[in-house]
């Protein structure tokens, strides 16, 4: 029986741990596309590569992973020298992977609410939404975090009902709302510029956006999950995105 793509991802992930060549199997090498900055392409082949991390004891937990078409994107955590919350997507093509991006960033918290980046909910329900979710999604990106119209928040989420998990969340929407207000009247130390991606298994909808942090270069890859119509609980990671002159392959980032 053939698994799920998003199964098969998530042995290919856990192989990192494990050294297990045969999830490797899933990627096609000769097509693979690879958009994380740092990572050289063609150099050494999954399998080779992911048996040599295994003998850094490493952890890989993958905490959530969906499924949205010939995509598949993941929620991890990850303990190598430090551990670190991340993002993975990869795109399929005739049944095996081809494409790769994600972000990463160091765990942080528990934020102020007792949240971490991780805890929550992990299955998807309501997957006739899907496609609603995905726009509800989308449009709320596009209308609080790009175009920066903070008083259209409460639109989008219940304000007593909200659980954010970013490291420098707090409790219910009034939190959210001062801190984007902050950030917007204050240097724009957090610019949504431009959205990407946005990816959709029912209750679970993930944003990839570009911009700027603090006038660094960014990515923000943004999860929520959507109940009653609502965003109710959002999960993030961001990552500053290293110059070109340093870059290992030339894909870009998104």
């Amino acid at each position: 029986m053939t698994l799920a793509k998003k199964d098969q991802i998530k042995a290919l992930l856990k192989s990192i741990e494990t050294g297990d060549p045969e999830p490797s199997a899933v990627v096609d090498e000769a097509r693979y596309i690879q958009h994380n900055p740092q990572t050289q392409e063609g150099s050494e082949g999954l399998a080779a590569l992911f048996k040599r991390l295994s003998k850094t004891s490493p952890r890989v937990n993958i905490v959530r992973a969906f499924e949205d078409g010939e995509f598949v994107f993941a929620h991890t955590e990850y303990d190598f020298a430090s551990r670190k919350i991340g993002f993975e997507v990869f795109r399929f093509e005739a049944g095996r992977a081809v494409e790769h991006w994600d972000n990463i960033q160091e765990r942080l918290g528990p934020n102020a609410a007792g949240h971490s980046m991780v805890d929550g909910p992990t299955e998807a329900t309501d997957l006739d939404l899907t496609e609603v979710n995905r726009q509800l999604v989308r449009s709320f990106v596009e209308t609080v975090l790009v175009k920066k119209q903070v008083n259209r928040l409460t639109d989008f989420l219940e304000a007593e009902e909200f659980i954010d998990h970013t490291p420098q969340g707090g409790e219910g929407a009034a939190h959210l709302r001062s801190a984007l207000e902050a950030e917007i009247d204050g240097s724009k130390a957090l610019d949504y510029q431009r959205i990407h991606r946005v990816l959709a298994e029912g209750s679970f909808v993930l944003s990839v956006c570009e911009g700027q942090k603090a006038g660094l270069h960014s990515a923000f890859y943004d999860l929520f999950r959507v109940a009653g119509g609502k965003l109710a609980e959002h999960w993030d990671t961001t990552e500053k995105i290293a110059p070109v002159s340093e870059w290992k392959n030339q894909n870009g980032k998104f």
